[in-house]
This record gives C-alpha cells, structure tokens and sequence, in this order.
C-alpha cells in the first residue's frame, strides 16, 4: 500500500474534522527517507497526536512496518495544524 494513502487512512480515522486532513509526501536530502507531512484542523490535532504522543507514535509505527515490508525506506511523519 502507498505510504500516503496508509497514512491519510489511519489519520482521518482518528481525526474529527475529515475533510480538513491533508497528507502529501516531501523529498528529502537523506538517502532512503520519505518525509510525509500530515496537516489537520487545529481542533483535531489533540486527538491525532494522543495523549504523550500514543497515537502519532502508533501511526509511525504503523506506516514505519508497511515501508519495510515494501521500499524498505525511513518514514519520518510531521503532524502540524492549520
């Protein structure tokens, strides 16, 4: 599965605001990474970031393991709001 599409899924999952989420993928300097930038509402960033961080941590997690499997890259996942 595509990392950004992964990644889209679990978000707007968790996200209340679905429309508002917008995932895109970023080149970077480093060879074999993938930089994904997450954009939600600025009510829902509370919620996809979890309480200490559970529920980004889960996400790269996630996304970190379906890379492995496919590209064998370095995920790294920014989450802001807007």
């Amino acid at each position: 599965m595509d990392l950004v599409l992964l990644t889209e899924k679990l978000v707007k999952a968790l996200a209340v605001n679905k429309d508002l989420v917008s995932v895109k993928e970023f080149e970077t300097d480093e060879e074999n990474t993938v930089l994904i930038q997450v954009m939600v509402d600025s009510e829902d960033i509370g919620r996809v970031i979890g309480k200490a961080g559970r529920n980004a941590n889960a996400v790269r997690t996630i996304v970190q393991a379906s890379s492995y499997l496919n590209d064998n890259k370095k995920v790294k996942i920014n989450i802001d709001s807007f």
